[in-house]
C-alpha cells in the first residue's frame, strides 16, 4: 500500500537480543609482528561495544587470508560469537586482503552497509572515500562487518553497525 509504513522493523528491534557477544578482530601485520605497537582501533571498538551493552573480545591476526578466515570461523563456531567485526586490511595496498578473505565465505552480502559507510565517509574525508572498502554480510546466520583499521574508520563503521546489530542478529536467525 503506497505511503504505508511497515511496523515490522520496530517489532523486530523490540524482539532482538539486548546483549550480544561480539568478536573483534584487528588485522594488522605490524601489530601482529610487534606486540608493543598499541592497537588503538581495537581498544576503541572494545570500548564502543561495551558501552552499547554487549560483551566483546578482541583478537589480532596478520594480513593473511587463511589466518583471517580461520580466526573468523573459530570465533563464530568455537567461541560462539553472535557477530564479528573485522578492522583493517580493507585498503587497496597489496597486503590488504580482508575483503578477499571474507567475501568468499559470505552466504549473504549487505550492500547497504558499504554504501552507507562510504556515504558517511565522504562527508568526513571527501573523494578519498572512493578507496574505502567496507563490507558486511552473513556467515552461518551471523552478521560480519569488515571495517577500515584506522580509529576514525572504526568509530564511523561501528557507530553505523551497532545501531542495527541486534536487529541483524535477530533477522539472520529468524525461521523461514
Amino acid at each position: 500500500m503506497p505511503g504505508h509504513k511497515s511496523r515490522a522493523p520496530e517489532k523486530h528491534k523490540h524482539e532482538s537480543p539486548k546483549k550480544l557477544t561480539i568478536a573483534l578482530v584487528t588485522i594488522s601485520s605490524s601489530r601482529f609482528r610487534d606486540h608493543s605497537i598499541k592497537d588503538d582501533s581495537g581498544e576503541l571498538a572494545l570500548s564502543m561495544c561495551k558501552r552499547a551493552g554487549h560483551d566483546a573480545f578482541l583478537e589480532l591476526v596478520d594480513d593473511d587470508k587463511q589466518m583471517i578466515r580461520l580466526r573468523v570461523l573459530k570465533a563464530l563456531f568455537e567461541r560462539n560469537a553472535d557477530a564479528i567485526i573485522l578492522m583493517g586490511g580493507t585498503g587497496i595496498a597489496p597486503r590488504d586482503v580482508t575483503i578477499e578473505a571474507i567475501s568468499l565465505l559470505l552466504e549473504k552480502e549487505l550492500q547497504g552497509f558499504g554504501e552507507g559507510f562510504r556515504r558517511l565517509s565522504y562527508d568526513s574525508i571527501g573523494s578519498a572515500s572512493i578507496m574505502t572498502r567496507a563490507l558486511a554480510g552473513v556467515i552461518g546466520n551471523k552478521p560480519i562487518f569488515c571495517l577500515p583499521g584506522s580509529p576514525d574508520g572504526v568509530k564511523l563503521g561501528l557507530s553505523l553497525a551497532l545501531k542495527e546489530l541486534p536487529h541483524a542478529v535477530f533477522i539472520a536467525n529468524s525461521k523461514p
